[in-house]
């Protein structure tokens, strides 16, 4: 099948050398071809293990490929193995850090109050609470979020948020003058 250019007439558990008009060359085994979208499946390597990559490529990215033999069914569900606990896992931790980025949006704020809440939050502990932001659990800055509109939390914890914020809002105001 050297230089054959008919990705078709290839089947299930092909092995191939393939270069790709990118100028990606790597081997790997079909798994499936749709016609349709003229996307070919491809387990990439030639070992198959617990732990597979997978490529998505349109035929018409193929330059050239070679016929290495036929491997055994990629799709064998006998061979196929799914940690679910691990995948399971994976979930958890991927939920829990898009709540905890969703946390950290402000709900009815101005751009420039998240962009303060964004600056403030490389430094300091910070989260909402409704649009006022809680530095280190005790300290509140209000809008419009100036450094006369934070109050409570001990005097020196209320004094360094009003320097960091004094310092964030000048940062923020010459980056915003020079773009």
């Amino acid at each position: 099948m050297e230089g054959s250019s008919n990705v078709e007439d290839l089947a299930v558990g092909c092995l191939l050398s393939i270069k790709t008009t990118l100028g990606d060359e790597f081997e790997g085994q079909i798994i499936t071809f749709d016609r349709f979208s003229n996307i070919l499946v491809l387990q990439e390597g030639l070992k198959s293990g617990p732990r597979r990559n997978i490529r998505l490529l349109k035929a018409n990215y193929i330059k050239e490929f070679s016929y290495l033999g036929h491997g055994e069914d990629p799709l064998d569900a006998k061979k196929c193995y799914l940690d679910l606990n691990a995948l399971q896992a994976r979930e958890e931790l991927a939920v829990r850090k898009a709540e905890a980025d969703a946390e950290r949006i402000g709900v009815g704020v101005t751009i420039e109050a998240q962009g303060i809440f964004d600056a403030l939050s490389k430094t300091l502990p910070v989260r909402w609470d409704k649009t006022v932001i809680v530095v280190m659990n005790e300290v509140r800055v209000k809008s419009p979020y100036l450094p006369e509109s934070v109050s409570g939390g001990t005097p020196a914890a209320n004094d360094r948020v009003k320097k960091v914020l004094e310092f964030e809002r000048n940062r923020l105001q010459v980056r915003g003058a020079s773009q």
